[in-house]
This record gives structure tokens, sequence and C-alpha cells, in this order.
């Protein structure tokens, strides 16, 4: 009798547990590419970020994950600086679906340097990476609040980061801007080799976006460089709003 309910406790103890998780996320880290060290400081913040708002996080490096039957478990994938060319054919395929689907992707710093080949995902990025000047302290400009993560960002602050510019013409045209980074407050200029060179992207050069994707829902921020960044509580706001908006389609007036 004791053995019996003991089961019974643990089965009501794990569905109990189970309930209590608003969704669902794949981590994704592979890289192909330049690896970024702070790789597993972002993991530690996301799990942290899914402990403190009661969601479940499953972090992978094996691409095998992204097949219809596995990514079905899921709400949103979130890319954390991957880079290159991570999934096959197959695998890419099953992700489209997913994203179809209804589904939602979060792309951190180095998701826009991967995958230039496949048109659909640099679509769902919006913009590709391009170049990027030495790590410096600028000026970030909110352009809009309107989104989920963005209440404690004030309209200008003081930031450090490894600031991407991305190439042009941007890969979307719907993409909505969140924060901008002030070319004037850094030196923007970047040479590697004779073909790649930069003075930055001019007028508006724009950090984190999000916007709707062929059924399902995509947001990038290009910060996340510095593994510190994992740990400062205005940035993880700013990611937290990105994987819930993503996530569950809420946040946007």
């Amino acid at each position: 009798m004791l053995k019996k309910l003991l089961v019974l406790f643990l089965v009501i103890a794990s569905a109990a547990s189970s309930y209590a998780q608003q969704f669902k996320v794949l981590l994704f880290t592979k890289t192909a590419g330049f690896h970024h060290t702070s790789i597993h400081e972002g993991v530690s913040g996301i799990r942290n970020l899914a402990a403190r708002h009661n969601f479940t996080v499953d972090w992978q490096e094996n691409a095998s994950v992204f097949n219809e039957k596995q990514l079905k478990n899921y709400d949103a994938v979130i890319f954390l600086n991957t880079t290159g060319d991570i999934l096959n054919a197959e695998q890419q395929t099953a992700f489209e679906k997913f994203i179809q689907s209804g589904k939602g992707w979060v792309g951190i710093h180095a998701a826009a340097d991967t995958e230039y080949e496949w048109p659909w995902y640099t679509k769902m990025a919006g913009m590709m990476f391009k170049i990027h000047p030495e790590q410096q302290t600028a000026y970030l400009d909110v352009v809009n609040s309107n989104f989920p993560g963005m209440e404690r960002f004030p309209k200008r602050m003081l930031w450090t980061d490894e600031w991407y510019e991305y190439q042009k013409p941007y890969k979307s045209d719907d993409l909505k801007f969140l924060i901008g980074v002030d070319e004037k407050s850094y030196d923007p200029k970047a040479s590697w080799g004779t073909d790649n060179k930069s003075v930055g992207m001019g007028d508006f050069h724009p950090i984190a976006w999000y916007h709707n994707y062929d059924g399902g829902r995509a947001f990038y921020t290009g910060l996340g460089h510095i593994g510190l960044v994992y740990s400062d509580q205005t940035f993880l706001d700013h990611l937290y709003g990105g994987i819930y908006w993503a996530a569950t389609g809420k946040g946007v007036k």
C-alpha cells in the first residue's frame, strides 16, 4: 500500500511540475565556424531565465534533434551564437515546417553569422552579418519600447559589445526594429582584407528586431558577444522578452 501511495505521489508531483511550465524551448549552440567562448555563459543565463520564469529549456549541439517528431515538443528554438552551415537539407525542411506551424525562433548575436546559403533562414533572421570592428563602448538607442522585455531599457544607454554590421540590402523588408546603436559614439570602421571593408551602416544601425515570418515568429538581438552580459539584468529582460514573444506570440499590443 505504501509503495502504491509513493508511486501515486510521484506521478502527481511530476504532473504538477510539468503543468507549472509555461512553454518549452530548444536551445541550440552548434558552431561550424567561429566558436564564441561566451556560449557556456549564455547557456547558464538562459537556464536561469527558465528557472525564474517557469519554462523548460533543453540544450543541444547535435543537429539530429531537428526532425519533425522532436521539434513538435517545443514552442520556440533559440540559436545562441551559432555559426556557419549547421543543418543539412532534411533538418532545414523540418525546421521550416516547425516555424510554419506557428512556432518561434530567437537568434542571438552570431545567429546572423549562420546559414548564409539558406534563403529561407536569412529572410527569417532578417539581416546577415557582414563585418565588425573591435569591441567598443557605444550608446544604444531604443526605437520601439512596445515589446516584451524593453521595460527596463532607458531611451539611451551606454553598452559595451561587439557591434555587428549587417549586409545590405536587408533580407526582409518587414522588420520591426527595437534598438539601434549610435555609430557616432564609437568607431565603426573595419577592414578584413580588400573585399570586406566598412565605415559603418550610416544614419541608422539596427541591433535588435522582430517580425512575423512564414506563419511563425522571429526575434533577433545582436547583443550577446561578451559572456558577462548573460548576467546583466537589462540584457536578460531583453532576451526573455524575445523568448516569451517567440514562444507564445503574446506581449505586443
